[in-house]
């Protein structure tokens, strides 16, 4: 099969696996997930949600967190890691979402990444749960199951998301990468991967060169 047909096998098989795509951080307004990403960012979902459950309670809008005491929400955020940097980024975000998006968050690409801390993959990740666009989240599972399926030759999360782009049904994208998630915590685990169980062995390289004798 071509490329394209691999991606959709790749598509129809986790879909088949993990019925239920959606993002692994908790939120409920698009502001929200702009911060609990930044804050991600080496560290584990779940101790976000921890701190986050606390931030968004203390500080219930972008405007509160926008004139929050810096030393108050750094205290907040400092158990993600990189405490420092990563408030001056979700605080400098949220004074720019009030003063120049009335605390709208921005629904495309270009302007999502004009705010700081806003990578790509944030950016991603925004456009897709929020608004529903088509969207390719490079994270490491993503970028990792890609290239052992041989979808990508690439580990650059930008040329990544090129190759996958024009290889997968624009409106499956979204989930595909959120798929590529559960499966690398629940079967493709990168130091031991679970051949044998993987609903996508038949179509993966790694399978094909190191599994079957």
């Amino acid at each position: 099969m071509d490329l394209k047909e691999k991606a959709l096998y790749v598509c129809d098989a986790l879909e088949k696996e993990y019925p239920l795509a959606e993002c692994t951080l908790t939120y409920e307004e698009a502001w929200q997930l702009m911060i609990s990403v930044r804050l991600a960012a080496q560290c584990t979902d779940a101790r976000v949600d921890i701190v986050t459950a606390e931030l968004f309670k203390k500080y219930p809008s972008p405007k509160a967190v926008a004139e929050a005491d810096y030393e108050d929400l750094l205290a907040l955020i400092r158990p993600c890691g990189l405490g420092a940097t990563k408030t001056r980024d979700v605080q400098a975000s949220m004074r720019k979402l009030v003063d120049e998006y009335d605390s709208i968050v921005p629904d495309d690409l270009d302007t999502l990444l004009t705010f700081p801390g806003v990578g790509r993959k944030s950016a991603n990740l925004i456009v897709g749960d929020i608004y529903g666009k088509p969207a390719i989240v490079c994270d490491t599972h993503c970028i990792r199951i890609s290239n052992l399926l041989g979808l990508t030759g690439s580990k650059n999360p930008e040329k990544v998301e090129r190759d996958l782009r024009a290889i997968v049904p624009p409106k499956r994208g979204n989930d595909l990468c959120h798929r590529f998630v559960l499966h690398g915590r629940a079967c493709c685990v990168a130091r031991r991967p679970d051949c044998e169980r993987c609903c996508l062995k038949e179509v993966c390289n790694h399978y094909s060169e190191t599994c079957v004798q």
